[in-house]
């Protein structure tokens, strides 16, 4: 089964987010695509991935099917920003992108939640096989022990996830504390991102107020027009900055005078720097810089690169079980074929002297019978078993089938 395996993939690696937008899919866009994959030609196993950083169809069929799915992802124009996996490079790219191991932040925290849900969708659609299922199932084995025994999770390795860690960490002391995102670049917009992820309630402004409403709408904060900026920073208790100007965003100008008891937390993470050095000397103000920040993912960072061999060698043994259980799978049928061919044999022997025998005599020879044909059925099914490692399982149930006429036996 796991030959038939393929997936096309467009990620951040191969495309620009200007492409790679043109393709993404909400989640009701994926059960449609889920269902228009059905109408391919011996198709099964139908898995559809789409994050911010890639769109994947990952799916079971003896064709090629890429040239359809393209043209169901009305992609034919950008076919050439495509990869494509086959066999056991499918299952081991699948393993590497639930893992982390192919995210734009080394070891994301967030890709095999995303995975889950394709799963779901896929589970809901019933579009998935023995195959699928045990393979998705063994990923997510093999992320606890990635989880369990290795450093790849550990700590914040973006400079957006970072931040939100260290928001928090700093709302875990506040009751119903007040945050304002200023500025939605790049990393304002992952931050908001993060911040949803946490069900921390969130204001946001950017001087362009169409991109506030666009990153409002899908990160589900509440938006305030630039020109209330004031207002805004006046109400907020924990302020990320990441709007980029020539002269400080941040000024004493605009905080009034403050109780000392009631801290503001600045979180700036522009260059030049949004916060006015002479506002950093406010006893009420605490400024967290980027370098701070960066500090920090950058130790994470190094921690997670250090653990990349052991997460390759948990794939590696996961996929080894993988193949053997699928292996054995393919065998499963021929073997159940020679027991069925065996006890058919038996039952007609035992008919034939059912009538000379007492009942207690019957016990016995039903109990001699089932013994013997467990032990002959032995031999074949562990040399079936060992001809699988070899990869030369094929030719075993050849001979098995020709010896024992297993052809018209059913299952």
């Amino acid at each position: 089964m796991q030959n038939l395996f393929k997936t096309i993939s467009i990620s951040y690696k191969t495309a620009p987010i200007d492409v790679r937008e043109k393709i993404a899919l909400n989640s009701t866009q994926c059960q449609a695509l889920l269902q228009q994959l059905q109408t391919l030609e011996g198709i099964s196993d139908m898995l559809v991935v789409s994050t911010c950083n890639r769109t994947e169809v990952y799916y079971s069929s003896p064709t090629d099917h890429t040239t359809a799915i393209l043209q169901m992802l009305k992609a034919e124009n950008i076919a050439s920003y495509f990869e494509k996996y086959t066999d056991i490079d499918a299952i081991n790219h699948l393993f590497r992108v639930a893992l982390g191991l192919e995210s734009q932040v080394v070891g994301d925290v967030q890709i095999i939640n995303q995975i889950k849900q394709a799963y779901q969708l896929t589970a809901d659609a019933q579009v998935a096989g023995p195959f699928l299922h045990r393979l998705l199932h063994t990923i997510f084995f093999a992320n606890k022990k990635v989880v369990q025994e290795t450093n790849f999770r550990s700590g914040a390795a973006s400079t957006s996830y970072a931040t939100v860690e260290l928001v928090q960490d700093l709302a875990n002391n506040m009751l119903n504390p007040r945050i304002l995102v200023i500025g939605l670049g790049e990393i304002g917009a992952d931050v908001c991102r993060h911040l949803k992820e946490t069900k921390l309630s969130f204001s946001l402004t950017n001087r362009t107020f169409s991109k506030a409403e666009a990153v409002g709408k899908e990160c589900e904060a509440t938006v305030i027009p630039f020109e209330n900026l004031p207002t805004a920073i006046d109400n907020a208790d924990i302020i990320i900055c990441t709007a980029n100007a020539k002269t400080p965003l941040l000024t004493p100008a605009v905080f009034p005078a403050k109780n000392v008891l009631s801290f503001k937390y600045i979180i700036d993470l522009a260059l030049p720097r949004s916060v006015a050095q002479e506002l950093e000397q406010t006893a009420s103000i605490i400024t967290y810089h980027i370098d701070q920040i960066n500090n920090k993912v950058n130790s994470a960072l190094q921690k997670r690169l250090e653990a990349i061999p052991q997460v390759e060698n948990i794939i590696k043994n996961a996929i080894e079980e993988l193949q053997n259980w699928a292996q054995e799978l393919e065998i499963s049928p021929t073997l159940q074929k020679l027991k069925n061919a065996l006890e058919q044999i038996r039952q007609e022997e035992i008919a034939r002297y059912q009538k000379k025998m007492t009942e207690s005599e019957a016990e016995k020879v039903e109990q001699i019978t089932r013994s013997m044909m467990q032990k002959i059925i032995k031999l074949p099914a562990l040399q079936l078993k060992a001809a699988c490692k070899r990869g030369e399982a094929e030719t075993l149930i050849d001979v098995l089938n020709d010896l024992f006429n297993l052809e018209g036996i059913e299952v």
